[in-house]
């Protein structure tokens, strides 16, 4: 859940201030009131998750400078000034240095709500494009969680590292849990854009007309956003859902994109999660829309037809998930080692977290099997190996890495640890070692 945003209350009347808090509490707001500009300044920062409301004539510091001191910390901090009747032209000039917006005494507290709800929105907007880009500012960093090294994941890769600096609106499809808004993520980081304004919707979560106000406006007072279209401008904008477009959406969808011209002003994600059988996206949407999404386009492959990678996966979020809970990491069979690679994997990448999870907390506690955790998902009650067969050697090959790589994670690339361990003399560990290209410096 969102955090609720803070209102600082600056006034060295406190009378005004115990009415100033008291009427915007009523109205749903969380705020923390000072008696000085001072005072204030030891709480609030750059990071500041919150608004401010000042007087401007106050003891010591007064509010103009008050003013100075915030925008130069960080200027899109929404400041909303109080002034006295007949200083009108000093609340100008504090519009002029960056303030969001002032109200004069003595004032409408229905008006002051909603300049709080506007600069609060703004404030909002600002705090998650931030979160964003700390997110998305190291794209080699994000392309790393793009984990695996079968043929699948490889070519995902290069067509991320494509199609991220091309200018095109891109389609991207994959059954769902896959990873398809990780990838949405790393075409905008690894790409021209990157630095950008960045905005994500999920369509599904709005009616038409609800849509219609998010992503192209006009927005009502209550709406806690800007129009997506706006958010993005320059930059990317991800849709999520795109099969649940209506007509009234496709068609505005269409007439926005077509003023944009080329290159496009901002670039547009669009995100398939389209899952009923017989049915392709090419039927949802009108043709023209789809033409216009899809000129570019990625599948994210299923976890099932990416190997030995599934091994590697449930290794680290293993260990991500010992960490979390203070245990340590679950070791795992030949024969559990084969259940993961055998199984359907209907929910993927995300199915497999949740299942890493629950092994280490199983593991904690003492009992549970890999099989059991596979039996006891809803979705793979019904089957918990594979119609596709594959040859015993390819299991042997894949727990025989796995166990390489392990023990070399575990004692940071030291070959004699190692050999121990493993009772491997230096020329069969150097032999497997180059078998599966392994190298010691990767785990130095």
């Amino acid at each position: 859940m969102t955090k609720a945003l803070k209102i600082a209350i600056v006034d060295d009347e406190k009378d005004m201030r115990l009415s100033i808090s008291q009427w915007l509490a009523l109205s749903g707001y969380d705020t923390e009131s000072f008696a000085s500009a001072k005072e204030a300044l030891s709480t609030i920062d750059s990071e500041y998750a919150g608004i401010v409301i000042s007087d401007i004539k106050m003891p010591d510091m007064d509010g103009m400078q008050f003013l100075r001191k915030l925008m130069a910390q960080d200027s899109t901090l929404p400041v909303i000034m109080i002034t006295g009747h007949g200083d009108v032209p000093m609340a100008v000039e504090a519009m002029r240095m960056g303030a969001f917006d002032f109200l004069e005494k003595p004032f409408n507290p229905d008006r002051m709500s909603e300049l709080a709800q506007r600069a609060s929105k703004a404030r909002r907007l600002t705090l998650d494009n931030r979160a964003l880009r700390r997110d998305l500012g190291d794209g080699p960093q994000l392309m790393k969680k793009l984990i695996g090294k079968s043929p699948a994941m490889e070519r995902l890769r290069e067509e991320v590292l494509d199609l991220a600096q091309a200018d095109g609106h891109i389609l991207i499809e994959g059954e769902t849990g896959t990873g398809k808004t990780l990838v949405a993520h790393a075409l905008h980081a690894v790409g021209a854009r990157a630095g950008k304004k960045f905005a994500l919707v999920s369509c599904s979560a709005f009616d038409e007309a609800a849509l219609m106000r998010r992503l192209f406006g006009p927005v009502l007072p209550e709406d806690p956003f800007f129009p997506a279209f706006e958010e993005a401008r320059g930059g990317t904008l991800v849709l999520e859902d795109i099969e649940t477009l209506g007509e009234q959406v496709q068609a505005k969808l269409l007439s926005t994109l077509n003023a944009q011209g080329t290159p496009p002003e901002t670039r547009v994600l669009a995100i398939s999660n389209l899952q009923e059988q017989g049915q392709t996206l090419h039927d949802r949407l009108r043709k023209d829309v789809f033409y216009r999404l899809g000129a570019l386009h990625i599948t994210v492959p299923p976890l099932r037809q990416r190997g030995n990678d599934i091994l590697e996966m449930f290794h680290q979020l293993s260990e991500t998930f010992s960490d979390e809970y203070g245990c340590q990491t679950p070791s795992i069979g030949a024969q559990e080692a084969a259940q993961l690679l055998q199984a359907p994997w209907h929910g993927n990448v995300r199915q497999l977290t949740n299942l890493a999870e629950r092994a280490v907390l199983q593991s904690r506690r003492g009992e549970g099997t890999i099989a059991s955790l596979l039996m006891s998902d809803a979705e793979e009650a019904t089957s918990v190996v594979t119609t596709e067969g594959k040859p015993l050697k390819e299991y042997v090959e894949a727990f025989e890495k796995m166990l390489i790589e392990n023990t070399m994670r575990r004692h940071k690339g030291s070959i004699g640890k190692v050999m121990d361990e493993l009772c491997l003399p230096r020329r069969t560990l150097n032999e497997k070692m180059a078998k599966y290209s392994l190298q010691r410096t990767d785990y130095v």
